[in-house]
C-alpha cells in the first residue's frame, strides 16, 4: 500500500472538519506540465537544430551518406531519449499531484519519490490570476501575504516560474482555469470577517495577469 491508498480522502491528509467542504478538486495536464513546466518542446527543437547544423556542416565537408546517417542517427536518438525522460517525469509529476480547492483553503498534494503536502489557507492568499493558453489548459497563480511564504524548490513545479520573492504558489496545467478561479474567488469571498477587522482586504482574480475581478473577502 502507498502513501496515497492511505487517505482518508483523495488529496487530503485526513478528514475535513465540521463546515469544511470540497469545492473543487483536480490534478495537472501532463501534456501541460511537459511543456510549460519540463519545455519538451523547446528542448525537441533545440536537438533538431542542432540536427539540422551537423547534417549540414557533414554535407558541406562532402562526408558520405551512411556516414552522416549514423552521426544523424545518434543525435536523433539522444534528443529523444531526453525529451522522453521529461515527458515521462511531467506524466508522474501529474499522475501523483492532487489539488483541492475547499472554502477554507487550498492543499496541494505532490510528489513522486518524496510525497509532499502544501496547505494555504484563503486568509493567507492576497490574490490570484489565471492564464489561459491555447491547448486549453491553464494556470492559476496564487499570491501569499506575508504570513503565507512558502520555498520555490519545496513545491516546484507547483510555483510560477522564476518568481521566488514573493514564491507564488500555481496550479498548473489545469482544465478550465477560468472556472476553477471563480470557484476560488467565491471561496474566498465567503470567508468570515473578524469581528474588530480593518477595511476588507480585496482578493483579486486577474485574468492572464492584466484585467481582474474583485472579490472582498
Amino acid at each position: 500500500m502507498t502513501e496515497y491508498e492511505a487517505e482518508p480522502i483523495r488529496g487530503l491528509p485526513g478528514l475535513l472538519p465540521k463546515g469544511e467542504h470540497i469545492v473543487w478538486q483536480g490534478a495537472p495536464q501532463w501534456q501541460a506540465l511537459s511543456r510549460r513546466a519540463f519545455h519538451t518542446r523547446k528542448i525537441a527543437a533545440y536537438f533538431g537544430a542542432l540536427l539540422v547544423v551537423s547534417v549540414a556542416s557533414r554535407v558541406a565537408d562532402g562526408q558520405g551518406a551512411l556516414e552522416i546517417v549514423r552521426s544523424a542517427s545518434w543525435q536523433f536518438a539522444l534528443g529523444a531519449t531526453t525529451v522522453g525522460i521529461l515527458s515521462l517525469l511531467a506524466w508522474l509529476y501529474a499522475r501523483t499531484t492532487v489539488y483541492t480547492v475547499t472554502n477554507r483553503r487550498i492543499v496541494m498534494r505532490f510528489g513522486v519519490a518524496l510525497p509532499m503536502m502544501v496547505n494555504i489557507p484563503w486568509d493567507k492568499v492576497e490574490s490570484a490570476a489565471f492564464r489561459s493558453f491555447a491547448d486549453g489548459n491553464g494556470d492559476i497563480v496564487l499570491k501569499p501575504t506575508a504570513k503565507g511564504k512558502v520555498s520555490y524548490w519545496t513545491i516546484w513545479p507547483h510555483a510560477r516560474p522564476w518568481r521566488f520573492t514573493p514564491v507564488q504558489p500555481s496550479l498548473r496545467g489545469i482544465a478550465d482555469a477560468a472556472h476553477v478561479a471563480g470557484l476560488i474567488s467565491e471561496a474566498v469571498a465567503s470567508q468570515p470577517q473578524p469581528a474588530a477587522a480593518a477595511p476588507s482586504r480585496q482578493t483579486r482574480v486577474q485574468a492572464a495577469w492584466p484585467a481582474s475581478v474583485t472579490a472582498s473577502a
